[in-house]
């Protein structure tokens, strides 16, 4: 019999999957890599050393909480050295896939000998919605199980060559792998798209996601701030954010909205929402890092949909 290790996406799921009682450990990836720097030294020192200033700094992510939720399970990972099959629960999003793609390139590294099987959920059904593990029933959930994807050795190795790209200085080259489906990540080039609408567009300044928050505070008009952060959450396409990582993108743009109890912009939130207006100059932080690159380094051209170096 095959010992097994189960590796998921989160908390939620984690507690979902131990009701399914399969056979095998559970480790939880506690971790947020589609946001702020980022090594592809992945359980380094220096890269968990990175992650916490990163949490520390932009979401108050006290050291006690790091060392007991993320390097406690990290550690765990580590003695796992036993199990020769290891499963990878992770969703079609950008917050998950490339989650996925760190723990590959450090399974390509830890554990070479082990097989290495994914389950992904996403498009589950004729409709257009995408569903995140938790939302799928057990039975669902069994059956994305028995027929989970076998990754190859050359599924691993491209995984780590993508997550050696996310982790570079430069995204252009990314751009070059979004057509490429020879390999078993059915979600993967939707995610890397979406990671590159994430640099500031030439024709304002903001990014895609930017652009959405202001474009959904004028069409939606929310009530409260509570109801602009529902309407992102239920209408976010491939990011697969939380309420805190929306959070701290609103405080980013704090000077754009007139009030937030109604939602409203100001004549510069409007301007700059339709292009009249460079908000460029004024949100650009020197520090802030998608991966490997400077967020501000490089703009994106909606009209061409590629990334150009500053």
């Amino acid at each position: 019999m095959k010992s097994l290790l189960h590796i998921t996406n989160g908390d939620s799921f984690t507690s979902k999957l131990q009701s399914l009682q399969l056979q095998g450990d559970i480790i939880t990836w506690r971790e947020m890599l589609c946001e702020g720097k980022t090594l592809c030294t992945v359980g380094s020192e220096s890269f968990w050393k990175t992650r916490f200033e990163f949490l520390n700094k932009n979401y108050k992510i006290s050291k006690s909480w790091f060392v007991e939720k993320t390097l406690k399970e990290y550690r765990s990972l580590c003695n796992h050295k036993q199990q020769d099959h290891i499963v990878l629960w992770f969703e079609y999003d950008l917050f998950c896939q490339i989650n996925m793609l760190a723990v590959l390139s450090w399974l390509k590294t830890h554990r070479r000998h082990a097989e290495i099987s994914l389950v992904c959920s996403g498009k589950e059904d004729d409709s257009d919605k995408y569903y995140g593990l938790s939302e799928l029933s057990d039975e669902k959930l069994m059956e994305l199980y028995e027929n989970r994807i076998m990754l190859t050795q050359d599924d691993i190795e491209y995984a780590d060559y993508v997550w050696q790209l996310y982790c570079s200085d430069n995204p252009i080259r990314l751009e070059n792998l979004i057509n490429n489906d020879n390999f078993q990540f059915e979600y993967l080039s939707d995610a890397l798209k979406t990671h590159l609408k994430r640099f500031p567009t030439i024709k304002n300044g903001l990014n895609e996601l930017e652009n959405h928050i202001l474009d959904v505070a004028v069409t939606q008009k929310p009530k409260s701030k509570k109801e602009l952060l529902g309407s992102l959450l239920t209408d976010q396409g491939f990011y697969g954010f939380g309420d805190s990582q929306y959070e701290r993108i609103i405080t980013s743009l704090k000077p754009l909205f007139g009030s937030f109890n109604p939602v409203k912009l100001t004549k510069k939130g409007m301007e700059v929402l339709e292009n009249k207006n460079n908000y460029y100059s004024q949100i650009r932080d020197n520090q802030l890092y998608l991966g490997g690159s400077l967020k501000y380094n490089f703009l994106y051209n909606t009209d061409t949909n590629r990334i150009l170096k500053l």
